[in-house]
């Protein structure tokens, strides 16, 4: 079994933080993982990606290739669009529903929900509002995974609530609570 996954968003949102749990949840349970990250201009908000493959077998190769993702997890919803190409025409989309205009020619935001509503298998929800709903504003990217684990498939959820716990735990017990309660939110 494997699971191909892309990571995407903008600098700062977090999306790093979401591969780190992911890779300790598959540590844990004995996967085989590769990653790669690309950074871009992500101190000044430029795009952040990362493809993560998970595998009960080996794997030798740490990109994905185009069309053969199984998920696409975005923090935000042009990224999500942008990542298209790698996504298997029966793969999901998770994704945030509300845009981070970081850029002048920034897509008018109906037209990129049209382009995401056209999507066989999407999940997209306001994980800013979930998170501050949660008292963890900075949480977004915490929901965003939470939406996603019943996705990821190689990794249960609880796998993947337990690595929250461990990838936090540095931080402290309150920061940990935080997370997991971000974590457990349900979609709208």
């Amino acid at each position: 079994m494997k699971k191909d996954i892309i990571l995407c968003g903008v600098g700062g949102q977090g999306i790093l933080s979401i591969a780190t749990v992911i890779g300790e949840a598959a540590t844990a349970a004995g996967l085989y993982l590769k990653q790669a990250e690309v950074h871009g201009m992500s101190q000044r908000g430029g795009d952040v990606q990362s493809h993560l493959r998970l595998s009960t077998e080996p794997i030798f190769s740490d990109l994905i290739p185009l069309g053969g993702a199984d998920l696409i997890l975005s923090m935000e919803p042009m990224e999500a669009l942008r990542y298209l190409p790698w996504l298997r025409p029966d793969g999901t989309v998770v994704t945030a529903s509300k845009p981070l205009v970081n850029i002048p020619d920034y897509p008018d935001e109906a037209a990129l929900r049209a382009e995401l509503a056209k999507l066989p298998q999407l999940v997209c929800e306001d994980i800013d509002a979930m998170a501050a709903s949660a008292g963890n504003p900075r949480g977004a990217n915490i929901a965003l995974l939470g939406l996603a684990a019943p996705y990821i498939g190689i990794l249960d959820k609880n796998a993947l609530r337990e690595a929250v716990k461990r990838v936090f735990a540095p931080k402290g017990e309150a920061i940990v609570d935080l997370n997991l309660k971000c974590y457990d939110l349900e979609s709208a």
